[in-house]
């Protein structure tokens, strides 16, 4: 086999997202050019050798905090603090990224999850009991990448301008870890601590209610800075961002009336906090 037939099967069985390369292909640029080692960078930096090593290979996303530590030691003048948005995007699963992208200029953000507690709501321990009880197992370092991954995303809701999000979350959600009561309280206390935020509303789904429309699935609903409707579902690691006018009407009539079938923000605030005392 010739080293161009090599080099095309290499590409073809490589995985690594191809921000991730061209991102470590400027790093060890600037390294070069500043005149120092990956030992120097790393020791500069503040991560070891190896960790240096895997950013450059394309093999380990960067964080923010070693960007902005590279940005300062390799005097890259701002160029990887412009690709980090896009190095975190590929720290996302494949089908997610497409709504990922929308939801980063969305102004507006509803959603229905009956069964976990949103992911821009989680805490950390209770994100990392998810991904840890995934199937297949995965690795620690990925367990590590899609949690950095979860919490970056969260910053959607504290960012300006402020993104108008309603949050309606099953009650079935909120006891689907109490096994694990100091996660779930710590959780709990966080769903509460949340809400109080001015552009953020909670409601609970009582099981109560018994047959409802949300009992087909969760779903999302954002609109866009141009004011366009877009939906998301997603169900087994499968996701499907929804654009089709008359689609997106049917989720927003039935979102509306999920809304007013679920308990008021105020009286949710008081369930959750009860139930959180009970942990």
């Amino acid at each position: 086999m010739g080293s161009s037939q090599q080099k095309q099967v290499r590409s073809q069985n490589d995985d690594r997202p191809a921000i991730w390369v061209g991102y470590g292909k400027l790093v060890k640029l600037f390294r070069n050019r500043a005149g120092l080692t990956q030992e120097g960078l790393a020791e500069a930096v503040g991560y070891s050798v190896e960790q240096v090593a895997s950013i450059e290979q394309g093999r380990r996303p960067a964080k923010t905090a070693f960007t902005e530590k590279a940005e300062v030691s390799l005097s890259a003048q701002g160029t990887l603090n412009a690709l980090q948005d896009d190095v975190d995007l590929a720290k996302l699963p494949l089908f997610f990224q497409d709504f990922a992208l929308i939801e980063t200029e969305a102004i507006s953000r509803m959603c229905y999850e009956p069964l976990l507690i949103p992911g821009l709501l989680q805490t950390e321990a209770y994100a990392r009991a998810l991904f840890s009880a995934h199937t297949p197992p995965l690795s620690e370092e990925m367990i590590e990448q899609n949690l950095e991954a979860r919490i970056n995303r969260q910053k959607l809701l504290t960012r300006t301008p402020m993104v108008d999000s309603c949050f309606i979350i099953g009650e079935s959600a909120l006891m689907s870890m109490a096994n694990s009561g100091d996660i779930m309280k710590g959780q709990l206390l966080h769903l509460v601590k949340q809400g109080r935020m001015r552009n953020v509303e909670i409601q609970v789904m009582p099981s109560e209610r018994g047959f409802h429309l949300g009992l087909n699935g969760p779903m999302v609903l954002m609109e866009s800075l141009e004011h366009r409707q877009v939906g998301y579902i997603e169900s087994q690691g499968v996701g499907l961002v929804v654009t089709d006018a008359a689609q997106v009407s049917g989720f927003t009539l039935r979102y509306g009336k999920l809304r007013a079938q679920a308990l008021s923000a105020q009286a949710s605030a008081q369930l959750i906090e009860r139930m959180a005392g009970e942990l």
